[in-house]
């Protein structure tokens, strides 16, 4: 519900009217974004176009509202607009309103505080809003930043060994992740960036070479954080880590890495259905990486562009990227993938995943049913227990939407197989989709739709 409006200042707020003129909203349709920018940070407001005219006239909003506000018209214009721009200062709940949503500055200047607030479990940036403009900044963005991190250096020298370690514990946590979700060792890894991470980031090195390879292995341990952060649905949170790995992995200097993380952003826009960005988020960090990464990792790259192309309707385009993805795979071995560009396993897996999305949205539900199923097939199972169930539940999806009703059931059940003990906003998602689909078939008495729903129900119950 949204709280009443704390005071009336009885002058117009020339800030937010001309905003309004520029975004070419009516109030209504105004109150209308309002509600729905609260209503994906899990809040329910009651915005009509009267609010907004005594907005307009004097009346200051809830401080959550100003937030929610902001987002909208950002979303509008098509650029950051912060709750300064439309007259107000920062909200005393989220005096931190805007952190993180910017590439200005030194990423560990912005990456620090952020750890603070998790660690002291405040809430305004796990219920942040995706941000349309906040996607555009790494496009604006592609250039050398190494200079950016030039802070002074303080503590011991950093050596080798050093980013060894941190490449390890990485590892450990991503495997953690995969195998028991988002939710497990979120806290372990938000100390050890902050307190470990940070300080070796920031330290004295033996060589250049070692402190690039150190901001590099920095960047992919925010860009897990980031990616917990998405797993948990916390998406505005999850968009301004992985902004802050772009600032890394551009410091750094290792061309590819920095096109990697702009891929990611590219699939988190795809998923939650803001494409603004998507298609020149995957172009321009294809353009960073080729040339500077092994096939294997090419090919990642040209999947997630080829799915982009598909949202854009260009189906040829796409059915060709995804074809060369796939003859990269298939041709010489060439060099191993950086450890950075194995985030979800095995190339091959997230090729056919990425291929089966193209199909997918194309409409050819048969072929997207079967990449899917190559994808689950391709991944250790007991190592990427949670995408293994996604990509299964996926491939149910599709089986469902060419009507085979008794093989989906049997593909959905092969995935609620791989997500006992995994806490994850994403599975409990797929398993109550799973139950919206069997709805009219379990009305209907078919007895495989009702014994999986009640086995869904009951991971639902335990898993709350």
């Amino acid at each position: 519900m949204e709280r009443a409006s704390e005071s009336v200042t009885g002058m117009t707020n020339i800030r937010l009217r001309d905003t309004i003129a520029e975004a070419g909203l009516t109030r209504e349709a105004l109150a209308r974004e309002v509600r729905a920018v609260a209503a994906e940070c899990g809040v329910t407001l009651r915005t009509n176009r009267s609010a907004v005219g005594h907005w307009v006239a004097g009346t200051l909003p809830a401080p959550d509202t100003i937030r929610f506000l902001a987002v909208a018209l950002s979303r509008r214009t098509g650029r950051l607009i912060t709750p300064a721009d439309i007259g107000y200062g920062q909200p005393p709940s989220a005096e931190d309103d805007s952190i993180g949503l910017s590439l200005d500055t030194d990423p560990l200047d912005t990456l620090v505080p952020m750890w603070r607030h998790e660690l002291a479990r405040r809430q305004f940036l796990s219920t942040s809003a995706y941000s349309v403009a906040a996607a555009a900044l790494p496009l604006a963005h592609v250039r050398d930043m190494a200079h950016r991190a030039d802070a002074a250096r303080s503590g011991r020298t950093v050596g080798t060994a050093d980013v060894e370690a941190v490449r390890d514990m990485i590892h450990l946590l991503t495997e953690m992740d995969e195998r028991h979700g988002g939710a497990h060792g979120r806290s372990a890894l938000v100390q050890y960036l902050s307190d470990d991470v940070a300080a070796l980031a920031r330290g004295r090195f033996h060589t250049a070479e070692t402190r690039t390879q150190m901001l590099s292995a920095a960047s992919r341990g925010v860009h897990l954080l980031g990616w917990k952060s998405y797993d948990a649905g916390h998406h505005g949170l999850a968009q301004r880590y992985y902004l802050q790995a772009y600032a890394l992995a551009a410091a750094s200097g290792i061309r590819g890495q920095d096109g990697f993380v702009m891929r990611t952003m590219a699939m988190q826009g795809l998923k939650i259905h803001r494409p603004e960005h998507c298609r020149a988020l995957a172009e321009t960090g294809l353009d960073r990486a080729r040339g500077h990464v092994d096939a294997q990792t090419e090919a990642l790259f040209r999947a997630v562009h080829a799915h982009t192309l598909a949202k854009a309707g260009a189906a040829p385009q796409a059915l060709t990227e995804a074809a060369r993805a796939h003859t990269l795979l298939t041709g010489a071995p060439g060099d191993e993938p950086p450890f950075w560009a194995l985030a979800w396993g095995p190339a091959p897996a997230s090729v056919h995943s990425r291929t089966a999305k193209v199909h997918e949205t194309l409409g050819d539900y048969q072929t997207a049913a079967a990449h899917y199923t190559r994808a689950a097939a391709s991944r250790p199972p007991t190592t990427y227990t949670r995408i293994v169930a996604l990509d299964l539940v996926a491939a149910a999806d599709m089986h469902l939407g060419q009507g085979h009703i008794e093989q989906a059931c049997h593909t959905w059940h092969r995935a609620i197989d791989h997500m006992d003990g995994i806490q994850s906003a994403r599975t409990r998602k797929a398993v109550t989709r799973i139950r919206k689909n069997l709805k009219p078939f379990h009305a209907r008495g078919l007895r495989a739709a009702a014994d999986l729903d009640d086995r869904a129900a009951g991971f639902l119950h335990a898993n709350p």
